[in-house]
């Protein structure tokens, strides 16, 4: 247990240092504060008594994130593009995804996932359903094809 509250202790600094890009006494404080707090919480929710949310995805995560990485690169242009031709259609969308074959873990970063690409956005996980607004019908339409389920499902297997 010791070991993973290092691990997810590095981690937090490291991504707070990279991610501040302000090494001034106070914010550095705040940093820290604020990952002893997460490191509290985390412990608090059982996060390292249980091994269903121990980090076990292993290099399989990296290549997700660069999938993930070009998917919101396309999205992004797509939006561009509905947002610099405003003669494009511009269908918003609401859409369930079934996810309860998926652990709440695997469902948080599905929904998460979905949100980091532009042009959609999740506004409810409840129950293994997953409630997502789409700007276009085609973005709906890619939800439910479920190659980003499919992918997030993907993780945890092999």
């Amino acid at each position: 247990m010791i070991k993973r509250i290092l691990l997810l202790a590095v981690l937090l600094v490291l991504a707070w240092l990279l991610w501040s890009g302000l090494y001034k006494p106070l914010l550095l404080g705040l940093g820290v504060f604020s990952c002893l707090l997460t490191l509290y919480v985390v412990r608090r929710m059982g996060y390292f008594d249980n091994e269903v949310f121990a980090l076990r995805y292993n290099l399989r995560l990296v290549g997700f994130w660069g999938w993930l990485g070009r998917e919101i690169v396309k999205s992004s242009i797509e939006v561009a593009q509905i947002v610099l031709r405003p003669s494009l259609k511009v269908e918003p969308k609401v859409v369930a995804l079934g996810a309860d074959d998926l652990e709440p873990l695997d469902q948080a970063l599905l929904g998460n996932s979905i949100t980091l690409t532009p042009g959609t956005l999740t506004l409810d996980v409840h129950e293994g359903r997953i409630l997502v607004h789409s700007l276009t019908a085609a973005g709906a339409d890619a939800v439910l094809e479920g190659e980003m389920k499919r992918r997030v499902s993907a993780l945890r297997q092999g």
